[in-house]
């Protein structure tokens, strides 16, 4: 993951969109007290999808039974 300065990151703001949209790999950008990360939305919604799914109670072995049956 690359790491940007808040201004640089002000800067080359359409670049870093479109190169994490197409690389696909997050942007950390390092604030004076706080960082926050620059994702493409589809990887958002990829990973939120992840952690509902997740939340609910027995999905996971769920999850995982259907994952080692034969079709």
């Amino acid at each position: 993951m690359i790491t940007v300065s808040v201004k640089e990151a002000s800067d080359k703001l359409p670049d870093l969109v479109e190169n994490t949209i197409a690389k696909r790999e997050p942007v950390l950008i390092s604030g004076k007290n706080n960082n926050a990360v620059l994702m493409a939305e589809s990887d958002w919604q990829a990973m939120n999808e992840t952690l509902h799914l997740l939340s609910v109670p027995g999905m996971r072995d769920a999850i995982k039974n259907g994952l080692s049956e034969n079709l």
